[in-house]
Order: C-alpha cells, then structure tokens, then sequence
C-alpha cells in the first residue's frame, strides 16, 4: 500500500510540471515563423517592437514568450500578409486592448494623468523649494 502511494506521489511530481507548461490552447500558427515575404516580415518585426505584452508589461511581444504575446504576434503577422498596413494592424491592436498596449499612449482625457503629471509635480516642487529658499 505504501509503495503505491509513494508510486501516486511520484507520478503526480512528474505530471504536474508537465501540466504547467501547457500553453492554455492558444492557436498561434505564425507566432515564431516568419513570413515568406521579407518587406512584410520587417513591417511585422517592427510592429511586435513598438506593442507592449499585456500579459509580461514590460516587455514587446516581439521579446515575450507569454502565450498570449505568441497569439498577438501571429495576429499581426497575419493581417500583415493579408495585405492591412501596420497602421491599421496596431489600430485593431489598441481597440482590442486598450490604449495600455502600446509604448506611445495618445493624448486623450483619459490619459491626460499619464502625461501632465510629472510636469505639475515638478512645477510643484520648484515652487516649494523656491518658497523654502526665499525664507
């Protein structure tokens, strides 16, 4: 009986690692291989550079390996062989996603934290130290 359970733990040691790497059923055919056409590759290349992986956050999902980078980088390279320009490609990017996805957010009511903060806490510094300096 013990060497049956110890048989069941064993098993489970070696099945559980597998398990975990699988990659959630993501169909991603064009993830890692590259397209046939060189000028389309490149324009595909350059696209994964500038979209940021909403799974990793710090990372391109060109230098990602989460799956959902995998999936996002066939999309691209699909649409670009089928013929969408990479404008229009990072444009179905940022309406799917958000405007999270991409390393140069847009300046809208919604971002507008993200790009005047720093300038009012600065401004806010160099008041409070010019007030502290004067006295």
């Amino acid at each position: 009986m013990m060497r049956l359970f110890a048989l069941l733990a064993l098993a489970f040691c070696v099945a559980a690692p597998l398990a975990a790497q699988n990659d959630g059923g993501v169909d991603a055919p064009f993830a890692n291989e590259q397209l046939s056409d060189p000028a389309q590759e490149a324009a595909a290349r350059d696209l994964m550079y500038e979209i940021r992986c909403v799974q990793c956050q710090s990372q391109s999902i060109a230098d990602s390996d989460a799956p959902i980078a995998g999936a996002m980088r066939s999309e691209v390279r699909s649409r670009i062989a089928a013929g969408q320009s990479a404008d229009d490609v990072r444009g179905y990017l940022i309406q799917r996603y958000g405007d999270y996805i991409t390393y140069d957010p847009p300046v809208s009511p919604l971002t507008w934290p993200l790009w005047f903060a720093p300038i009012l806490i600065i401004g806010f510094g160099i008041w409070l130290a010019w007030g502290r300096f004067k006295r």
